[in-house]
């Protein structure tokens, strides 16, 4: 039983905590991903287990939104524990309304990206209404500037921007600041220059002096520029940084080339997947405008919206079926042949390495998802990030049951495995106009990594253990042929979907 005032304090931010989760209808896990905290210290917080601590109070309320509820309750409960040993702390009371935790920084409380094609080119206006949450004067504005021709295709696009790329002078970058009726030019200055990403500081200054954002202040900031389409890939992506209110997307495409456009978004707790909310469209003036928006999304959540134009002029004759290798390479997967493939994969150094790692599984499950309007992979299909030019060690692999999870692995090495092997014929994204037959354990124990560093063993049979295998292979620069008896041929895919059999244990 509760009996000292510190226990209840406690007790009452603990109730606080999961009430105000609870009314945003989100899951322990899914607090923690927004907070980057562990799911289970969430647990142990709301459990009464663990007490909370400033950090965890000030990323609770900011993701939560709570009007300074969940702040309130840890100041109650920390005055009563600095109270104890006679160091009571002075804390500010909250702002009733609009009210953000101290040290949270600068907020995006809206955000308008619209991006439009006309003569050849496509034109990025965005529009941030920006509060200053924090203690210290804002002076920059961090911007990105991606570009990707031929998204599905990397090698492709890395050649293209490395012959033809990206410059700051076709750019014709401009930002400002303030309303429209009178808006502050803002100076801006280079921080990475690469062929097809740029970063720059938009400087709250100009040649007639300085206008720091300070703690407390609003104003709104735009920036444009422009990327000939040459360069611009038919998508577009914005990925949420700082904690945003209202974010809202607008594409505005010719209605002469008949543009299809759908979307897609991923966030720290879930994969990727359709918009949770629907995309508008409304034609006029022979334009077709796409707009999308979501209220308050997460912390390191991309949206990702995709077209393609149905009336494009086709090219003159023709083109001929690809061969499955053909479409495979068109997909983005290297083949074989490639130095990459027969090189080790780097490990990565987790936790610390963590933000590169759920880049690079975004990347793999993108791709696995682009993959399936090429085949149906029945028997289950795998992906290692150096099949995507990739250097890390990292894979998925999706079961043949479609409805299961697909697995993660990171840093995975085969530690056991079972003496009794099979054989059956396994292809690969790699050189998909082949297969092969090639024996396999019925059971592998492999060890990989955990985000917080720690390593776990999971154990895999029949044809996950197979499909789990092959990926590995992929990771330590080996390909399926290795392990094949040399006297035995590769099957032409034509020859084996006329012979093949799917797996059967």
């Amino acid at each position: 039983m509760t009996t000292s005032p510190i226990e209840r304090a406690a007790d009452s931010f603990a109730a606080e905590l999961s009430k105000r989760r609870v009314e945003r209808g989100m899951t322990k896990k899914q607090l923690a991903a927004r907070m980057g905290f562990d799911p289970s210290y969430v647990s142990h917080v709301e459990g009464r287990r663990h007490r909370p601590t400033e950090d965890f109070a000030r990323r609770a309320e900011a993701v939560l939104s709570a009007s300074g509820a969940i702040w309130q309750r840890f100041q109650e409960y920390d005055e009563l524990r600095h109270a104890r040993s006679n160091l009571v702390a002075h804390r500010d009371p909250p702002v009733p309304e609009q009210w953000f935790p101290p040290g949270t920084g600068l907020i995006v409380e809206q955000e308008s990206a619209t991006l439009t094609y006309q003569d050849n080119a496509y034109r990025c206006v965005i529009r941030r209404a920006l509060y200053n949450a924090g203690t210290e004067p804002v002076t920059r504005y961090l911007a990105r500037i991606a570009v990707d021709r031929y998204p599905s295709d990397p090698g492709r696009s890395n050649r293209h921007h490395r012959d033809h790329p990206l410059t700051f002078a076709e750019l014709d970058l401009q930002a400002f600041c303030g309303e429209q009726e009178n808006p502050e030019p803002m100076d801006w200055r280079k921080k990475h220059d690469r062929d097809a990403f740029k970063e720059v500081w938009l400087l709250f200054e100009n040649a007639n002096g300085r206008f720091p954002l300070y703690p407390g202040e609003r104003v709104t900031i735009e920036y444009a520029y422009t990327v000939g389409e040459e360069k611009w890939g038919h998508w577009f992506q914005r990925a949420v940084r700082l904690p945003t209110r209202h974010l809202a997307v607008r594409l505005n495409l010719p209605l002469s080339l008949d543009p299809q456009v759908w979307g897609v978004e991923t966030t720290l707790s879930a994969e990727e997947g359709p918009l949770r909310t629907p995309l508008l469209r409304q034609d006029a003036d022979g334009r077709a405008i796409f707009d999308w928006s979501t209220e308050e999304p997460p912390l390191n959540a991309r949206y990702r919206l995709e077209w393609r134009y149905r009336s494009q002029p086709a090219t003159a004759g023709a083109e001929p079926e690809l061969r499955a290798s053909d479409r495979m390479r068109a997909a983005g997967i290297v083949q074989r042949g490639a130095a990459m493939l027969r090189q080790p994969a780097r490990l990565f150094q987790l936790p610390q390495d963590e933000a590169t790692a759920r880049d690079v599984l975004f990347q793999l499950r993108a791709a696995l998802n682009r993959l399936d309007e090429l085949h149906p992979f029945s028997k289950g299909v795998g992906l290692a990030a150096p099949q995507l030019g990739i250097p890390w060690a990292a894979a998925v692999v999706r079961p043949p049951d479609r409805d299961a999870e697909p697995v993660v692995l990171l840093n995975p090495r085969v530690v056991d495995s079972a003496r009794d092997t099979d054989e059956q014929y396994e292809g690969c994204l790699s050189f998909f106009d082949q297969r092969g037959l090639v024996a396999r354990p019925l059971r592998i124990d492999v060890e990989h990594a955990r985000w917080d560093g720690g390593r776990a063993i999971t154990s895999f049979e029949f044809a996950m253990a197979r499909l789990v295998a092959h990926e590995i292979d992929h990771l330590e620069g080996r390909l399926y042929i290795d392990r094949m008896d040399p006297n035995i041929p590769l099957v032409p895919v034509e020859e084996y979907r006329e012979t093949g059999t799917p797996w059967r244990y």
